[in-house]
């Protein structure tokens, strides 16, 4: 075989991979790589205006397409500028593979310059991550690092090149199968327990599917539907999965925990059996441990054995890919009515509907259910973190997978821009809106610069109060209204910041406004940025406070 360096290698793997988009910023320890890029016109790439960036547009690029987002950086700030973006997506179990510079083998350890130690900085919130010291094994490396990223739970992987190994050449193969003794993925539930589920779900008589987003992960959208309506049983889902489960059909709760509906925390709460599918029972979905679903068994069914009981013990656990279990699951279960329990939710639909003020200036609320009326629900949705993060996930009907796109688990502000940057890429035919706060957006408000050079469409709608929202909200509920550092007002002028990047800006204050700004943008090829200028002080609602549990909600509309 022809010798190549590591650098073709690398672009090799990319291309052997399906890998058709990467999201970087150049810098000295990756020059080799950017110059065996020039010459693979197959592969494009996106120069982003921060490595932070380039990580989440390529962890939005995996959400929206279920594929492997690729992303590069430099050596030592450069490569610790993507810590950010790997923790988001491993908290949120996205495949996205990291490729970084490092300074010559020879110098690891000296404190050269543009030196740091990303694969023991990154340890944490990897799923696995490389030192390459071996032209050699290069070429297994990369093939293991996507096999990885994109089997079992998925997550990042981050591979760090030294520029030495960049230029050396070797004549080792890309192999074509990757074997990895001490990573077997289970994928295949254990028929014992999948029996004894199917005996609890017959027997029950309240029975709720909790959805997270292994669902999304795994592709099992349809087979979650199948298996729901086949046992007439009704579906909440977390932050992360929705979408998997059409909002729109009567055995949907939406949303529950902290800000979900009150009739999913309800049902929860008066479960006789919670059938845990792909989630991870965290803080913001159980709040209090010790009064979560009080009358219910749990059933959990997770690919990953270290999810199920970690925070929740479980009574039927099952260890495998739910796009496995659930059809098995399905044949060995009769379908019961349960009609007392559809009637005793269906009264909780109609008592506490998502709600609120609709006479009183312009509510974010609004905005939302306006963009979701204008797009027909098909868009894709990627959000900031905070109070528009929210009120997105509240007032938009999600019925398709892979259509919500935020950051759930590390709850990373300035998130939200480059995803979306990242999803429009993976989708070029989709609308892909970023529903923004003020205070996020400004954290990667550079990327203007990237979607003017490309001319990627997306759009951004801030829903600008002129506060840290979410932080005030808390403050106002149990810190006695004091205000301390959240007021962040006046400051920019967001359509003249837009305009300044060759952005077409917009600004609306008042509610008659919004149907017409949204029409504009949605008839303007290129990205557009709409400033909404809401309610200061709307407050998300329902809200579990902190230690208390799901059913002790605060609904300023109650």
């Amino acid at each position: 075989m022809k010798k190549r360096t590591g650098a073709e290698i690398l672009i090799e793997a990319l291309t052997k991979e399906g890998v058709d988009n990467v999201f970087g910023y150049p810098g000295g320890a990756v020059i080799p790589i950017y110059d065996a890029l020039y010459d693979a016109p197959r592969i494009s790439h996106i120069t982003v205006r921060h490595e932070q960036a380039a990580c989440h547009a390529a962890d939005g690029y995996a959400r929206a397409t279920g594929r492997v987002g690729v992303c590069i950086a430099t050596s030592g700030p450069g490569a610790t500028n993507l810590v950010t973006g790997l923790a988001t997506a491993y908290m949120d179990s996205v495949p996205v593979v990291a490729f970084t510079g490092q300074v010559p083998t020879s110098m690891i350890g000296n404190d050269a310059f543009q030196e740091a130690n990303i694969t023991g900085i990154t340890y944490s919130i990897t799923k696995h991550n490389y030192l390459v010291k071996d032209i050699d094994e290069l070429p297994r490396i990369l093939k293991e690092a996507f096999y990885i990223a994109r089997t079992a739970r998925p997550g990042p992987v981050l591979v760090d090149l030294p520029k030495d190994i960049q230029n050396v050449a070797t004549d080792a193969p890309y192999p074509e199968e990757v074997k990895i003794r001490s990573y077997n993925p289970h994928y295949e539930g254990n028929p014992k327990q999948i029996n004894l589920a199917a005996q609890e779900i017959d027997g029950s008589e309240r029975p709720v599917i909790y959805a997270g987003g292994g669902i999304i992960s795994s592709g099992a959208s349809r087979e979650l539907y199948e298996f729901a309506h086949h046992n007439n049983i009704p579906v909440t889902t977390t932050l992360m999965a929705l979408g998997a489960f059409p909002e729109n059909d009567p055995l949907s709760l939406k949303m529950l925990g902290m800000h979900g509906t009150r009739y999913a925390n309800y049902a929860i709460m008066e479960a006789d059996l919670i059938v845990a599918v792909g989630a991870r029972f965290d803080d913001r979905i159980t709040g209090k441990i010790s009064a979560f679903a009080p009358e219910a068994k749990i059933m959990h069914i997770d690919i990953d054995p270290t999810a199920i009981s970690k925070n929740v013990k479980v009574d039927i656990p099952i260890v495998g890919d739910a796009k496995d279990i659930l059809p098995r699951l399905k044949a060995l279960t009769k379908g019961k009515q349960r009609e007392d329990w559809h009637r005793k939710i269906a009264a909780w639909k109609e008592k506490y509907p998502l709600k609120y003020d609709k006479d009183k200036g312009l509510k974010p609320q609004f905005v939302v259910q306006k963009i979701c009326e204008l797009t027909g629900g098909k868009a894709i949705i990627c959000t900031e973190v905070g109070q528009n993060q929210m009120w997105a996930a509240q007032f938009y009907c999600y019925t398709h997978p892979r259509s919500f796109i935020s950051s759930g688990g590390l709850g990373t502000m300035g998130y939200g821009f480059p995803a979306a940057i990242g999803a429009q890429i993976g989708r070029p035919d989709d609308i892909v809106f970023d529903i923004a706060g003020d205070g996020s957006f400004q954290m990667n408000i550079q990327e203007l610069s990237t979607v003017s050079r490309y001319k990627i469409p997306v759009k951004v709608a801030i829903l600008n109060n002129g506060y840290l929202g979410m932080v005030r909200q808390w403050q106002q509920f149990f810190y006695k209204g004091r205000y301390s550092q959240v007021d962040i007002s006046s400051i920019p002028d967001f359509v003249k910041v837009a305009e300044a990047y060759g952005v077409k800006g917009i600004r609306v204050e008042k509610k008659e406004e919004v149907e017409a700004a949204l029409k504009k943008a949605l008839s303007i090829k290129g990205p557009v940025v709409i400033d909404f200028q809401i309610d200061r002080e709307e407050n998300v609602y329902p809200m579990v406070p902190a230690d208390a549990a799901l059913h002790e909600m605060i609904d300023g509309l109650a």
